[in-house]
């Protein structure tokens, strides 16, 4: 199985904004509701937007109203637009087929992320 591909992070201020995207192999992007997951230092790995087939979304508490998930199905690619971003956003981004709680741990594959760092 391919790993996803995660890119866009960056150095970005408070208040800031970033769009990441994911490439992720056909086998994992198309029967599958998609997710972008985060993990900061010393913290569990959280999942923060779903989005399904058709385009349905999910947001956690901590993201909703500042991030969007979107996706492109001919492309196999999954977006997060990061808008109005907080010191505690910093993470490495990851991009995987969604699983709740800690069933993302059953998941085998997974690319290298993306690291997002929120810093005056």
């Amino acid at each position: 199985q391919v790993q996803p591909v995660e890119s866009g992070g960056g150095l970005v201020q408070p208040g800031g904004s970033l769009r990441l995207s994911c490439a992720a192999s056909g086998s994992i992007f198309s029967n599958n509701v998609m997710g972008w997951y985060r993990q900061a230092p010393g913290k569990q790995r959280e999942l923060v937007a779903t989005i399904t087939k058709d385009s349905g979304t999910v947001y956690a508490d901590s993201v909703k109203g500042r991030f969007t998930i979107s996706r492109d199905n001919a492309k196999n690619t999954v977006y997060l637009q990061m808008n109005s971003l907080k010191f505690e956003d910093t993470a490495v981004y990851y991009c995987n087929v969604a699983k709740y709680g800690s069933s993302w741990r059953s998941l085998e594959v997974w690319g290298q992320g993306t690291l997002v760092t929120v810093s005056s």
